[in-house]
């Protein structure tokens, strides 16, 4: 299988519910390394797994999406704990998403799967790996 990563980062603020979280329930600010995998069988007629430079757009795209927002306030996860393993997963499918449209190209409709992992720091992180 041949893969490419490509790499963005997003600070936001949010709260947890639930006893688990400890102080973690009272807002806080995180920031985190995005690195998003592409993975593929074969590479395609140009012998990439997709356009690095496309991939860096459009992770970025979502990371923008995200980045300086308080996810306690954001519509679409209400009532939801943005835990980092949830997150890596909103980002996977919005990757997804916009492979399906056409943002990565045509040959992009190619890759098999996508691995998300949002680094909370250098010795803890989380990954959501989904088909397309």
């Amino acid at each position: 299988m041949f893969s490419i990563t490509v790499r963005d980062h997003i600070m936001i603020a949010h709260s947890f519910r639930g006893e688990v979280f400890g102080p973690a329930q009272r807002l806080h600010g995180a920031t985190f390394l995005v690195d998003a995998t592409f993975r593929r069988a074969e590479l395609d007629d140009d012998n990439i797994v997709v356009d690095i430079g496309l991939a860096t757009q459009e992770l970025g795209a979502v990371a923008s999406e995200l980045n300086y927002r308080n996810l306690d306030n954001e519509p679409a996860f209400a009532d939801t704990n943005t835990s980092t393993e949830f997150l890596a997963k909103v980002i996977a499918d919005r990757l997804a998403e916009r492979i399906h449209k056409g943002a990565l190209g045509e040959n992009a409709k190619g890759i098999a799967d996508i691995k998300v992992t949002l680094h909370e720091s250098h010795i803890a992180w989380a990954s959501y790996e989904r088909a397309l």
